[in-house]
Protein backbone atom coordinates (compact mmCIF):
# COMPACT_ATOMS: atom_id res chain seq x y z
CA UNK A 1 0.00 0.00 0.00
CA UNK A 2 0.95 3.86 -0.87
CA UNK A 3 2.95 5.06 2.02
CA UNK A 4 1.68 8.20 1.91
CA UNK A 5 -2.55 7.13 2.13
CA UNK A 6 -1.29 7.79 6.21
CA UNK A 7 -0.54 11.47 5.67
CA UNK A 8 -3.82 12.39 3.95
CA UNK A 9 -7.63 11.84 3.91
CA UNK A 10 -8.21 8.30 3.01
CA UNK A 11 -11.47 6.61 1.96
CA UNK A 12 -11.63 2.88 2.34
CA UNK A 13 -13.84 -0.08 0.94
CA UNK A 14 -14.15 -3.08 2.95
CA UNK A 15 -15.59 -6.53 2.02
CA UNK A 16 -16.99 -9.43 4.74
CA UNK A 17 -18.24 -12.92 3.65
CA UNK A 18 -16.09 -15.26 6.41
CA UNK A 19 -19.63 -16.22 7.52
CA UNK A 20 -23.41 -16.20 6.43
CA UNK A 21 -23.89 -12.05 5.79
CA UNK A 22 -22.38 -10.35 3.35
CA UNK A 23 -21.53 -6.80 3.69
CA UNK A 24 -19.90 -4.38 2.25
CA UNK A 25 -18.54 -0.39 3.93
CA UNK A 26 -17.25 2.65 2.72
CA UNK A 27 -14.82 4.50 5.92
CA UNK A 28 -13.45 7.34 6.01
CA UNK A 29 -10.07 7.75 7.80
CA UNK A 30 -9.13 11.49 8.30
CA UNK A 31 -5.44 11.86 9.21
CA UNK A 32 -6.24 13.44 12.34
CA UNK A 33 -9.91 12.92 13.92
CA UNK A 34 -12.22 10.16 13.92
CA UNK A 35 -13.04 7.68 11.91
CA UNK A 36 -16.44 7.97 10.21
CA UNK A 37 -18.23 5.52 8.69
CA UNK A 38 -19.83 6.57 5.64
CA UNK A 39 -21.56 3.38 4.58
CA UNK A 40 -22.27 -0.39 5.74
CA UNK A 41 -24.65 -2.54 3.80
CA UNK A 42 -25.33 -5.97 5.58
CA UNK A 43 -27.20 -8.91 3.39
CA UNK A 44 -28.24 -11.21 6.06
CA UNK A 45 -28.48 -15.23 5.19
CA UNK A 46 -30.55 -16.51 7.84
CA UNK A 47 -33.68 -17.77 5.72
CA UNK A 48 -31.13 -19.79 3.42
CA UNK A 49 -29.73 -21.80 6.31
CA UNK A 50 -32.69 -22.22 8.63
CA UNK A 51 -33.88 -25.42 7.37
CA UNK A 52 -30.75 -26.98 8.05
CA UNK A 53 -30.49 -25.96 11.47
CA UNK A 54 -27.35 -24.13 11.05
CA UNK A 55 -25.04 -22.20 8.07
CA UNK A 56 -24.38 -24.87 5.18
CA UNK A 57 -20.87 -23.70 4.08
CA UNK A 58 -21.64 -24.07 -0.04
CA UNK A 59 -24.68 -22.39 0.13
CA UNK A 60 -23.50 -19.24 1.92
CA UNK A 61 -20.47 -19.34 -0.37
CA UNK A 62 -22.94 -19.19 -3.15
CA UNK A 63 -24.87 -16.73 -1.76
CA UNK A 64 -21.60 -14.72 -1.50
CA UNK A 65 -20.88 -15.12 -4.73
CA UNK A 66 -24.15 -13.59 -6.07
CA UNK A 67 -24.32 -10.89 -3.53
CA UNK A 68 -21.06 -9.72 -3.44
CA UNK A 69 -21.69 -7.41 -6.56
CA UNK A 70 -25.02 -5.40 -5.36
CA UNK A 71 -23.83 -5.09 -1.83
CA UNK A 72 -20.90 -3.65 -3.23
CA UNK A 73 -22.43 -0.98 -5.31
CA UNK A 74 -24.99 -0.36 -2.59
CA UNK A 75 -22.30 0.64 -0.28
CA UNK A 76 -20.76 3.03 -2.78
CA UNK A 77 -24.21 4.61 -3.75
CA UNK A 78 -24.85 5.28 0.11
CA UNK A 79 -21.81 6.86 0.68
CA UNK A 80 -22.09 8.83 -2.36
CA UNK A 81 -18.60 7.91 -3.92
CA UNK A 82 -17.54 5.59 -6.62
CA UNK A 83 -15.02 2.93 -7.11
CA UNK A 84 -12.47 5.64 -8.36
CA UNK A 85 -12.73 7.94 -5.23
CA UNK A 86 -11.37 4.95 -2.90
CA UNK A 87 -8.08 4.85 -1.86
CA UNK A 88 -7.87 1.04 -1.01
CA UNK A 89 -10.03 -1.96 -0.76
CA UNK A 90 -9.96 -4.37 2.21
CA UNK A 91 -11.14 -7.90 2.27
CA UNK A 92 -11.51 -10.35 4.87
CA UNK A 93 -8.87 -12.75 4.35
CA UNK A 94 -9.24 -15.28 7.27
CA UNK A 95 -10.32 -17.10 9.17
CA UNK A 96 -13.37 -18.37 8.19
CA UNK A 97 -15.42 -20.50 6.04
CA UNK A 98 -12.85 -20.95 3.21
CA UNK A 99 -15.97 -20.90 0.47
CA UNK A 100 -17.54 -17.63 1.63
CA UNK A 101 -13.63 -15.93 2.34
CA UNK A 102 -12.73 -16.89 -1.34
CA UNK A 103 -15.68 -15.36 -2.71
CA UNK A 104 -15.04 -12.21 -0.89
CA UNK A 105 -11.78 -12.20 -1.92
CA UNK A 106 -11.85 -12.95 -5.52
CA UNK A 107 -14.63 -10.08 -5.84
CA UNK A 108 -12.20 -7.65 -3.61
CA UNK A 109 -9.34 -8.58 -5.92
CA UNK A 110 -11.30 -8.13 -9.13
CA UNK A 111 -12.04 -4.67 -7.57
CA UNK A 112 -8.57 -3.69 -6.94
CA UNK A 113 -7.44 -4.74 -10.29
CA UNK A 114 -9.81 -2.92 -12.40
CA UNK A 115 -9.86 0.09 -10.72
CA UNK A 116 -5.70 0.26 -9.97
CA UNK A 117 -6.64 0.28 -6.27
CA UNK A 118 -4.48 -0.88 -2.86
CA UNK A 119 -5.52 -4.75 -1.76
CA UNK A 120 -5.26 -4.76 2.12
CA UNK A 121 -6.22 -8.59 3.03
CA UNK A 122 -7.43 -8.12 6.76
CA UNK A 123 -7.08 -10.79 9.40
CA UNK A 124 -11.31 -11.52 10.56
CA UNK A 125 -9.88 -11.63 14.42
CA UNK A 126 -7.81 -8.49 13.85
CA UNK A 127 -11.17 -6.61 12.83
CA UNK A 128 -12.87 -7.30 15.77
CA UNK A 129 -10.30 -6.70 18.08
CA UNK A 130 -9.88 -3.19 16.14
CA UNK A 131 -13.53 -2.31 16.14
CA UNK A 132 -13.99 -0.72 19.31
CA UNK A 133 -11.42 1.93 18.47
CA UNK A 134 -14.09 3.42 15.53
CA UNK A 135 -15.86 4.94 18.02
CA UNK A 136 -14.73 5.00 21.08
CA UNK A 137 -11.09 6.63 22.25
CA UNK A 138 -9.06 4.06 23.63
CA UNK A 139 -5.85 3.72 24.24
CA UNK A 140 -3.16 0.61 23.66
CA UNK A 141 -2.81 -1.27 25.14
CA UNK A 142 -6.44 -2.92 25.99
CA UNK A 143 -8.24 -5.81 27.34
CA UNK A 144 -10.37 -7.42 24.28
CA UNK A 145 -13.00 -10.25 25.25
CA UNK A 146 -13.52 -11.20 21.50
CA UNK A 147 -16.84 -13.68 21.64
CA UNK A 148 -18.01 -14.66 18.31
CA UNK A 149 -20.02 -17.50 16.33
CA UNK A 150 -16.37 -19.80 15.86
CA UNK A 151 -13.95 -17.76 18.31
CA UNK A 152 -13.69 -16.83 21.83
CA UNK A 153 -10.52 -15.43 23.36
CA UNK A 154 -9.10 -13.32 25.41
CA UNK A 155 -6.28 -10.51 24.23
CA UNK A 156 -4.22 -7.75 25.04
CA UNK A 157 -4.26 -5.36 21.91
CA UNK A 158 -0.88 -3.18 22.06
CA UNK A 159 -1.22 -1.42 18.56
CA UNK A 160 -3.35 -2.84 15.25
CA UNK A 161 -0.51 -5.78 14.30
CA UNK A 162 0.23 -6.45 18.01
CA UNK A 163 -1.83 -9.24 20.06
CA UNK A 164 -0.96 -10.78 23.09
CA UNK A 165 -3.24 -14.35 23.53
CA UNK A 166 -4.09 -14.76 27.22
CA UNK A 167 -6.32 -17.62 26.55
CA UNK A 168 -9.71 -19.04 25.23
CA UNK A 169 -12.16 -21.89 24.32
CA UNK A 170 -10.11 -25.02 23.95
CA UNK A 171 -12.82 -26.51 21.78
CA UNK A 172 -16.47 -24.81 21.38
CA UNK A 173 -16.86 -20.86 20.94
CA UNK A 174 -20.49 -19.59 22.71
CA UNK A 175 -21.64 -19.23 19.42
CA UNK A 176 -21.54 -22.68 18.46
CA UNK A 177 -22.26 -23.72 21.74
CA UNK A 178 -25.33 -21.62 21.68
CA UNK A 179 -26.69 -23.06 18.05
CA UNK A 180 -25.85 -26.93 18.72
CA UNK A 181 -27.89 -26.77 22.24
CA UNK A 182 -30.69 -24.26 20.39
CA UNK A 183 -30.61 -27.25 18.15
CA UNK A 184 -30.85 -30.35 21.01
CA UNK A 185 -33.57 -28.96 22.21
CA UNK A 186 -35.94 -27.84 19.67
CA UNK A 187 -35.37 -24.07 19.32
CA UNK A 188 -34.81 -22.23 15.75
CA UNK A 189 -31.50 -20.44 14.61
CA UNK A 190 -29.48 -19.07 14.70
CA UNK A 191 -29.43 -20.50 18.46
CA UNK A 192 -27.97 -17.24 20.07
CA UNK A 193 -30.96 -14.84 20.01
CA UNK A 194 -33.65 -18.22 20.13
CA UNK A 195 -31.72 -19.27 23.62
CA UNK A 196 -31.88 -16.04 25.01
CA UNK A 197 -35.60 -14.93 24.22
CA UNK A 198 -36.49 -18.45 25.83
CA UNK A 199 -34.56 -17.40 28.78
CA UNK A 200 -36.40 -14.29 29.74
CA UNK A 201 -39.39 -16.89 30.51
CA UNK A 202 -37.32 -19.43 32.06
CA UNK A 203 -36.01 -20.64 35.75
CA UNK A 204 -31.78 -20.28 35.46
CA UNK A 205 -31.98 -22.36 38.63
CA UNK A 206 -33.54 -25.16 37.53
CA UNK A 207 -30.74 -27.37 36.13
CA UNK A 208 -27.46 -27.47 37.37
CA UNK A 209 -24.96 -27.27 34.73
CA UNK A 210 -21.34 -27.45 35.11
CA UNK A 211 -18.81 -24.35 34.80
CA UNK A 212 -15.79 -25.99 33.13
CA UNK A 213 -12.28 -25.27 33.73
CA UNK A 214 -13.00 -22.60 36.42
CA UNK A 215 -11.27 -24.30 38.96
CA UNK A 216 -8.13 -24.03 36.52
CA UNK A 217 -5.41 -20.95 36.64
CA UNK A 218 -5.34 -19.09 33.56
CA UNK A 219 -7.61 -17.60 31.48
CA UNK A 220 -8.99 -20.97 28.81
CA UNK A 221 -12.44 -21.71 28.67
CA UNK A 222 -14.04 -24.88 27.65
CA UNK A 223 -18.16 -25.29 26.40
CA UNK A 224 -18.54 -28.36 24.49
CA UNK A 225 -19.03 -30.03 28.09
CA UNK A 226 -22.18 -27.46 29.16
CA UNK A 227 -23.93 -29.39 25.54
CA UNK A 228 -23.25 -32.46 26.99
CA UNK A 229 -25.21 -31.91 29.88
CA UNK A 230 -28.27 -30.19 28.01
CA UNK A 231 -28.31 -33.29 25.54
CA UNK A 232 -28.34 -35.53 29.10
CA UNK A 233 -30.51 -33.05 30.78
CA UNK A 234 -33.07 -32.98 27.49
CA UNK A 235 -32.96 -37.07 27.34
CA UNK A 236 -34.26 -37.35 30.74
CA UNK A 237 -36.91 -35.30 29.86
CA UNK A 238 -38.03 -37.19 27.09
CA UNK A 239 -37.84 -40.62 28.86
CA UNK A 240 -39.38 -39.02 31.63
CA UNK A 241 -42.74 -37.35 30.13
CA UNK A 242 -42.17 -38.47 26.22
CA UNK A 243 -41.27 -35.07 25.17
CA UNK A 244 -40.08 -31.26 25.97
CA UNK A 245 -43.04 -28.87 27.19
CA UNK A 246 -42.32 -24.83 26.03
CA UNK A 247 -41.25 -24.31 29.73
CA UNK A 248 -38.59 -27.07 29.38
CA UNK A 249 -37.02 -25.60 26.68
CA UNK A 250 -37.02 -21.74 28.54
CA UNK A 251 -35.86 -23.06 31.34
CA UNK A 252 -32.62 -25.09 29.97
CA UNK A 253 -31.62 -21.79 28.00
CA UNK A 254 -31.69 -20.20 30.95
CA UNK A 255 -29.25 -22.41 32.72
CA UNK A 256 -27.27 -22.77 29.84
CA UNK A 257 -27.39 -19.01 29.24
CA UNK A 258 -26.32 -18.46 33.36
CA UNK A 259 -23.54 -21.09 32.85
CA UNK A 260 -22.41 -19.19 29.80
CA UNK A 261 -22.72 -16.58 31.36
CA UNK A 262 -20.95 -17.21 34.83
CA UNK A 263 -18.16 -18.63 32.54
CA UNK A 264 -17.40 -15.46 30.81
CA UNK A 265 -17.39 -13.53 33.68
CA UNK A 266 -14.88 -15.26 36.15
CA UNK A 267 -12.78 -15.70 33.58
CA UNK A 268 -12.76 -11.73 32.17
CA UNK A 269 -11.55 -11.20 36.16
CA UNK A 270 -8.87 -13.11 35.95
CA UNK A 271 -7.93 -11.46 32.28
CA UNK A 272 -8.11 -8.24 34.04
CA UNK A 273 -5.89 -9.25 36.85
CA UNK A 274 -3.20 -10.33 34.12
CA UNK A 275 -3.97 -7.12 32.18
CA UNK A 276 -3.41 -4.66 34.92
CA UNK A 277 -0.05 -5.49 35.35
CA UNK A 278 0.86 -3.73 31.94
CA UNK A 279 -2.30 -1.45 31.54
CA UNK A 280 -2.06 2.26 30.40
CA UNK A 281 -3.27 5.13 33.00
CA UNK A 282 -6.85 4.50 31.71
CA UNK A 283 -6.96 0.69 31.74
CA UNK A 284 -9.67 -0.57 29.64
CA UNK A 285 -11.77 -3.83 28.69
CA UNK A 286 -14.04 -3.85 25.29
CA UNK A 287 -15.78 -6.61 24.62
CA UNK A 288 -16.45 -7.59 20.39
CA UNK A 289 -17.47 -9.79 18.47
CA UNK A 290 -20.49 -11.63 16.04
Amino acid sequence: MDENISARSALFLGLESSCDDTAAAVVSCPPEGRVKIKSSVVMGQSNLHEAFGGVVPEIAARAHAERLDLCVANALEEAGCDLQDVTGIGVTAGPGLIGGVLSGVMCAKGLALGADKPLIGVNHLAGHALTPRLTEQIAFPYLMLLVSGGHCQFLIVSGPDQYHRLGGSIDDAPGEAFDKTARLIGLGQPGGPAIENAALLGDRKRFSFPRPLLGRAGCDMSFSGLKTAVLRSRDALLLEQGGLHPQDQCDLSASFQTAVADVLAKKTKRALTEYLTVAPPQPCLAMAGG
